[in-house]
């Protein structure tokens, strides 16, 4: 067996549901490479086992399983690294993906300190954040039973093509009450019942939401003090962003909620396009929509968004203002001040509808 005794092994764990594929490399070498069962003590006393004395540092994608095996891998000496998919280096051509390599590639730029590791919330936090996902989902899940019934209707000939009608809890009950044939009926009554249950789930989950408010009364003041910001909104960026210590930089926070702007240039030539798209959709969406409001109420942000709008057009305008939005947020919590508004003229903007 080598010895490893005051060496660094670098070590790529390619996570999957019951095994993790693992390579190894010590001073630029592929020492080992298996395949183990998918359980934090088991990699544990597998490198116990092969690497004694070792420094050990590992690494994997952030994904499904989540980071409780950052945290017992951490809990028990072992310097972990969770990676963003995106930020690993892939070679132009390579069209090649096993377990394998996937986990070759990660120690190999582990080793050469070419990986950066994404931030690892807090248990606390976590488990704040699993209410407010779990809301957006169920809204999401409510949302598309509403389309379905919309749909079902207008298949047989209940509801124009142009019809706005909104799926209001009042205009699903009253659904309830009208004559369908006895097939239709049924169909519309489950549909009914389904609406409902989400939509009480969802009352449940935003009283849980406003007991989370209560407990972190001061960064909830922060966050609701933007416009354009409401409870569930300034809950869920208190549960995603928390108190922003953990960005550096006002970029850190736009590349986390994927409102960063990719850029193709060359030579003298410098040509920004869309948005990355990489972060989190839901900082996304409720920044934008923030914005449209901010640009309404904020003389300062409306000055802004009319100079961008009529050099690059409305769309990149208020993803614009959407991440001076964020900086500005950043900037109310580190100095612990509320969002102060401009309001020398107010100039009309109409923002486009918004639905939950």
């Amino acid at each position: 067996m080598l010895k490893y005794t005051h060496k660094v092994v670098y070590l790529g764990i390619d996570v999957h549901k019951k095994t993790y594929a693992v390579t190894a490399i010590c001073e630029g070498q592929v020492v080992k490479k298996d395949t183990l069962k998918a359980d934090g003590s088991f990699l544990l006393s597998y490198c116990k086992k092969y690497f004694p004395e070792a420094q050990i540092q590992t690494a994997y994608e952030a994904g499904f399983s989540g980071f409780h095996l950052h945290r017992y891998l951490e809990e028990n000496g072992i310097k972990n690294m969770v990676v963003h998919a995106a930020g690993i280096e892939i070679a132009s051509g390579n069209r090649i993906k096993t377990d394998k390599r996937d986990s070759l590639r990660l120690a190999t730029q582990l080793s050469v300190g070419r990986l950066k590791g994404i931030f690892v919330p807090s248990k606390e936090r976590e488990d704040a954040r699993a209410v407010t996902r779990l809301r957006e989902s169920f809204v999401r899940k409510r949302s598309s039973v509403g389309s379905q019934i919309k749909a079902l209707l207008f298949q047989h000939g209940l509801i124009p093509y142009y019809s706005e009608q909104k799926t209001s809890s009042k205009w699903i009950q009253s659904l309830a009450a009208r004559e369908f044939p006895s097939g239709l009926r049924l169909a519309i009554h489950q549909y009914v019942d389904l609406w409902l249950e989400f939509d009480e789930r969802i009352d449940k989950i935003e009283q849980q939401m406003a007991c989370q408010a209560q407990q972190e009364g001061e960064l909830e003041l922060l966050y609701r003090s933007v416009p354009g910001i409401g409870p569930i909104a300034a809950r869920t960026l208190a549960n995603e962003l928390g108190d922003m210590t953990q960005f550096k930089n006002e970029g850190q926070i736009f590349s986390y909620a994927g409102l960063t702007p990719s850029e193709y240039s060359s030579g003298e030539h410098i040509r920004q396009g869309h948005i990355s798209r990489q972060g989190k959709p839901i900082l996304r969406r409720i920044l934008v929509q923030a914005a449209w409001v901010a640009i309404r109420k904020d003389n300062d942000l409306a000055q802004i968004y009319d100079r961008i709008s009529a050099k690059a057009g409305c769309k990149k305008a208020i993803v614009a203002i959407a991440r001076r939005l964020i900086g500005r947020i950043r900037a109310c919590i580190r100095t612990g001040n509320l969002y102060t508004l401009r309001r020398e003229i107010i100039l009309d903007k109409t923002a486009p509808a918004v639905t939950s």
